[in-house]
């Protein structure tokens, strides 16, 4: 009977818990919340001032007493309190009503998770509100949510860049074949500007800014036009407010080292390959999704370093959640996911 009223009442959820962006999925609703996964503390009092939109309006604009943190790091929990703390506000704003009937929760993680880190995801969700959780590997999170026949008996090759980090697998007959996780991601390419124009223009700004640049101007490939913007900081000469110019060529080498060490996590996994379906994918070529595949020309240069076919899944920033919602309409999903998480 109990089992009766979960099923019929409960608003079980899937969640692409990112380092950069929480997105929540409510079965019978579709998605209802995508938020920065950044929190605001009262350093004083320890108190939340903020979770996730409000929070980020905070990044590098905060008095000295408030503090505006991001709890994940490369994909895995590195504040557990202050995940939970997030997690719960996520869960009870997508559920208003969670307290009646908790939700089960179905969560993406990186495949290179260890068992520590995985048993952090579940305790977080389930002190958050959840009455069981689940966790998914985002590589096969983000093929089902993109469409892949990952039940067949064929290669199926995803790319998920996050803000954290990069997972790169080959997928056959609801199993990884083989993968990479790699904690190189988007983080990595506003770190790798912040840098160069520190180098270069002894210039500090923000990892907003960073990211600004990036969407405006970034490009994996070296760009045929080369566009410019104006961008504001500080002189760590003088302290003083600083505008300088800086163009597309000079991001696209910037950001190159951390594009560079996604595209070998792709090479090396395609040579572990096995023959029959490295032909697959050669056919049916690579997908790549994630906030970090948007960077201007990245399909472009996979697919001139792999010499294979790249598509760019519809929506890269909702694959992963949107596979978590298909987990949860799928009875054999569910069981199959339960009984690899008691492993």
């Amino acid at each position: 009977m109990l089992r009766y009223i979960y099923g019929a009442f409960s608003r079980d959820m899937g969640i692409d818990l990112g380092t950069a962006n929480t997105v929540v999925f409510v079965k019978g609703k579709g998605i209802v919340l995508q938020e920065p996964s950044v929190v605001a503390i009262d350093q004083h009092t320890g108190e939340i001032i903020a979770v996730g939109q409000e929070a980020k309006q905070m990044v590098g604009r905060t008095p000295g007493n408030i503090r505006a943190v991001r709890p994940l790091k490369d994909g895995v929990i590195a504040d557990f309190d202050h995940t939970q703390a997030m997690l719960k506000h996520f869960i009870q704003k997508a559920v208003p009503n969670f307290r009646v009937f908790h939700p089960m929760v179905v969560i993406g993680v990186p495949s290179g998770v260890t068992g520590v880190e995985e048993r952090a995801v579940k305790d977080a969700a389930i002190q958050a509100g959840a009455r069981e959780c689940l966790v998914v590997e985002e590589p096969m999170a983000a093929a089902i949510g993109a469409g892949l026949p990952v039940d067949e008996p064929t290669g199926n090759m995803i790319v998920d860049i996050g803000g954290g980090t990069t997972e790169v697998a080959i997928i056959s007959l609801d199993g990884i074949v083989t993968s990479a996780s790699i904690r190189i991601a988007s983080d990595e390419m506003d770190d790798a500007i912040v840098s160069h124009i520190k180098r270069t223009y002894n210039m500090m700004i923000g990892e907003r800014t960073a990211e600004e640049v990036k969407m405006t101007i970034g490009s994996a490939y070296p760009p045929e036009q080369d566009t410019a913007m104006e961008v504001r900081g500080r002189d760590l000469v003088t302290g003083l407010p600083k505008t300088l110019r800086i163009t597309a060529s000079e991001i696209q080498r910037a950001v190159s080292d951390p594009v560079n060490s996604i595209i070998e996590a792709i090479k090396t996994t395609l040579e572990r390959t096995p023959p029959e379906l490295a032909a697959d994918i050669m056919d049916r070529g690579i997908v790549i999704t994630g906030g970090g595949s948007l960077l201007r020309d990245f399909d472009k240069l996979v697919s001139s370093e792999t010499g294979m076919p790249v598509h760019m899944a519809e929506e890269p920033l909702l694959t992963v959640v949107r596979g978590t919602g298909l987990v949860l309409d799928d009875p054999k999903h569910i069981e199959a996911l339960r009984r690899r998480n008691r492993r």
